[in-house]
């Protein structure tokens, strides 16, 4: 892990390790950080416009020549922010400039669909994935998942989707059942029930992994 001063420096340590040929993935978390050296060597409320666009212009075009010798997978991780006086289209946009939309291969737009609960309590978010941009598959493809805090991504709740879709758990209305047994009402219900039974996950699993390699034949 590396927490560099300033955008220059972090992406000189990107580019240095790209080179070296040493390791296969690159995290950068995130663009909106990249700070440019002048906006912080200046005056707060100093007008710096577009430096940082400048700055990701001049890195991407040498990063993504070392990216392609080494094939090293590099993640820009980037933030939404909103357009002042936008009347029609989408006002969203990401920092940083146009640069980044052009040279990257895949662009996924990841965003809290709805919280999970606990009682009261939250206990994670459940997370859309959309594929906004690919040059390497078909774009546009979809994908919900569960984020559970000090867990991460939910193993579970994806066997329970996929059980679901591949029609191995049925769900009429809010309840669900497996063998013609209803094991649970309500989704995190029986994400509960199958964290306390490994054995019936373990199984239903197995199903799912079994249809999967059938629809992948």
């Amino acid at each position: 892990i590396s927490q560099p001063d300033n955008g220059e420096q972090a992406l000189e340590i990107a580019d240095a390790l790209i080179r070296s040929g040493a390791i296969d993935i690159i995290v950068i978390d995130s663009v909106a950080a990249l700070t440019p050296k002048a906006e912080i060597e200046g005056e707060m409320g100093d007008s710096k416009m577009g430096l940082q666009a400048r700055l990701m212009s001049q890195a991407l075009r040498k990063l993504t020549a070392n990216i392609s010798k080494t094939n090293t997978c590099c993640i820009f991780i980037n933030q939404l922010r909103e357009k002042i006086g936008v009347m029609f289209g989408n006002p969203e946009t990401t920092t940083g400039g146009n640069a980044l939309k052009f040279y990257a291969s895949v662009r996924v737009d990841v965003r809290k669909v709805t919280q999970l609960k606990d009682g009261e309590e939250t206990t994670g978010n459940r997370t859309r994935a959309k594929i906004v941009k690919n040059k390497l598959a078909p774009p546009f493809r979809k994908a919900e998942f569960d984020i559970v805090f000090g867990e991460g991504i939910s193993k579970v709740g994806e066997i329970i989707d996929l059980g679901v879709d591949l029609d191995i758990i049925h769900k009429s209305g809010s309840w669900f059942s497996y063998n013609d047994t209803k094991i649970g009402q309500g989704r995190d219900a029986v994400r509960q029930i199958l964290l306390d039974n490994p054995a019936l996950m373990e199984e239903i699993e197995a199903k799912v992994r079994e249809k999967l390699s059938q629809v992948k034949d």
